[in-house]
């Protein structure tokens, strides 16, 4: 049978909605076309199999597909197509699994980088970095930010970067470490316009404010606007940062008027107790 006909066949499966048949023939239709070197058209067979196990609702075998379509795109010369197959195949799954999503977007973003398309390659870490979040990988998405903010300071996309820093600092600070939460202000220092900016100024605030365990401070940051419209899984970090052992800043007890004695202790008594039991 050539090839049109097989296509025919192939199509009127999937019109039918025998998707079953219609992967069968697609992966008939992609041994036909790997038999006579023309691995692009097999790959787009394969893909088209793992559409159908889509359609079936059996996600693990239509990613495994995509997968192996995708490493055939790439044996063909074809990178730019593996990716955009890989970052579709993330899309689908991310509903069922953050895991393979994140492992899919990686992927895609490993085939652009090779590619030397460092836009799009951070755009997809970008996505790996948000699922990692969301999974509390914490230790994980630190690190994809950091190759991620790396990646948009080489295409001179410094806000971005700015963006990036302040993403950084939630992770570390959720992570407790606030030694790389404050070094990776101090890195970004270096960055055109970063010294002094919006951005800038809120982090050195959340970190003042952080390191004096002043949670008015803290909620005040994480509450902006700046921090509120994030991304959501970042967003979310910023609600939900607490201080260790954080409490509302104690205020400066105010001389006492008419003396020395009972109005003096009662100062002290009040400030011992600011902001409440503990």
């Amino acid at each position: 049978m050539n090839t049109s006909l097989k296509r025919r066949k192939t199509v009127c499966f999937k019109n039918a909605k025998q998707f079953e048949q219609a992967k069968d023939a697609y992966l008939k239709e992609a041994e036909y076309h790997t038999e006579n070197k023309a691995l692009f058209h097999a790959a787009k067979a394969i893909e088209q199999a793992g559409m159908m196990m889509k359609d079936l609702k059996k996600m693990p075998e239509a990613i495994q597909y995509i997968e192996k379509a995708s490493m055939i795109y790439v044996e063909n010369g074809t990178p730019d197509t593996a990716a955009m197959a890989l970052d579709r195949a993330g899309k689908l799954i991310e509903p069922v699994s953050l895991e393979k999503a994140v492992d899919l977007y990686q992927q895609a973003a490993g085939v652009f980088e090779n590619e030397d398309r460092l836009r799009q390659s951070a755009e997809l870490l970008g996505k790996a970095s948000r699922l990692l979040v969301r999974l509390r990988r914490l230790d994980e998405a630190a690190t994809a930010l950091q190759k991620e903010k790396n990646m948009y300071k080489d295409i001179e996309n410094y806000p971005t970067c700015f963006k990036k820093t302040t993403a950084q600092v939630l992770v570390h600070l959720h992570r407790n470490d606030f030694v790389a939460a404050d070094k990776c202000v101090r890195e970004s220092y270096s960055l055109p316009g970063y010294s002094g900016s919006e951005d800038c100024v809120a982090m050195e605030t959340l970190l003042q404010g952080y390191d004096e365990q002043d949670e008015d401070q803290v909620h005040r940051v994480c509450n902006s606007a700046l921090l509120k419209y994030m991304d959501n899984d970042y967003a979310k970090l910023a609600i939900s940062l607490k201080v260790p052992g954080g409490g509302a800043k104690k205020k400066t007890a105010k001389p006492p008027q008419g003396g020395a004695g009972a109005p003096a202790a009662a100062a002290e008594d009040d400030d011992d107790y600011e902001g409440g039991l503990c």
